[in-house]
């Protein structure tokens, strides 16, 4: 089988995640040449180890650059350090009001705070990155290579946990919002409330993509080992439960020759695995098998190899 329904004009998120090392760069590298044949698309890389430089063989960095000897592709690399900077720049103010009029912190401490990392918000300003660019509404189509396994689900859960920050915000903001309208008898919402009001928009936004089955899917990479499918199977799991759509499962490196004794036994060793995933997927998903290639699939002419292997 061969990945089917990505050129469908709806669906405009695309992402590829699973264990480390199965492929799912080169399958979303691949995939957004693919789509650039026929509509303008965006690669995009939330892994913290980005790979998307090396296997179009271009420096693509956290600004948006064009691919080169690629019509209609564009690629980014996104920083969370550097998303996170840019978010606390903007809202400084907002942030600093939010601080002073709900905490009993004072200037110095609240500078403190400011400069802190806060845990989890990498994947939160990830994925506020990604809603940005889609409803900039430059491209048709957005491909994320996402890191392994363990950060794409925090990545998935992180409108959860923006959530919940923005419910402990408002809660801490009542207090204040109430000394105001004891003394004065009215409460203006200021410039903090709107800041909060526009993080819950965006996470409506982001879980409003995620589970829209018509215009977002998840497509899962794996290949024909043990503890691969162990974790396959567990992110399906969470996926499923997450209300994500899955159609499309890439089974990679899969043994086709039969050319030495070093191949053969390979296969027969994959056999076993390639069963237990058509017998237990088949029926809900479509799987496309991948051969494992001779050459390394780093640059253009490798990629499109790739491709034509894919679609």
């Amino acid at each position: 089988m061969l990945l089917t329904g990505l050129h469908s004009a709806e669906l405009k998120l695309i992402l590829f995640g699973g264990k480390g090392g199965v492929g799912k760069t080169v399958c979303a590298s691949a995939t957004a040449m693919e789509l650039a044949s026929r509509q303008s698309t965006m690669l995009i890389s939330t892994d913290p180890a980005h790979s998307v430089s090396d296997c179009l063989e271009q420096p693509i960095g956290y600004r948006l650059q064009a691919v080169k000897k690629v019509a209609n592709l564009k690629a980014i690399e996104i920083s969370a350090d550097e998303a996170f900077m840019a978010f606390k720049h903007k809202y400084q103010a907002e942030l600093m009001k939010f601080f002073d009029t709900s905490t009993n912190l004072d200037n110095e401490d609240i500078g403190q705070i400011m400069n802190l990392t806060i845990p989890g918000i990498d994947e939160i300003m990830s994925f506020k990155t990604i809603i940005d660019l889609i409803e900039e509404g430059n491209f048709d189509k957005y491909v994320v290579d996402t890191a392994p396994t363990g950060h794409v689900l925090r990545l998935l859960s992180s409108p959860r946990l923006l959530d919940e920050w923005i419910k402990m915000a408002a809660q801490m903001r009542w207090k204040y919002r109430y000394m105001i309208k004891s003394f004065s008898g009215h409460y203006q919402a200021d410039e903090t409330d709107n800041l909060l009001l526009d993080l819950k928009k965006t996470v409506k936004r982001i879980e409003g993509l995620l589970k829209d089955k018509n215009r977002c899917e998840f497509i899962v990479v794996c290949t024909p080992e043990s503890m691969v499918i162990q974790e396959t199977s567990r992110l399906l799991a969470n996926l499923k439960k997450s209300q994500i759509t899955v159609r499309q499962i890439i089974v990679n490196h899969v043994m086709e020759s039969n050319g030495s004794a070093f191949c053969v036994q390979r296969r027969k060793k994959q056999e076993k695995y390639l069963n237990q995933l058509y017998k237990t997927y088949s029926g809900q998903h479509n799987l496309v098998e991948v051969p494992e290639f001779a050459e390394e699939i780093k640059g253009l002419g490798p990629l499109n190899n790739f491709r034509n292997a894919l679609f």
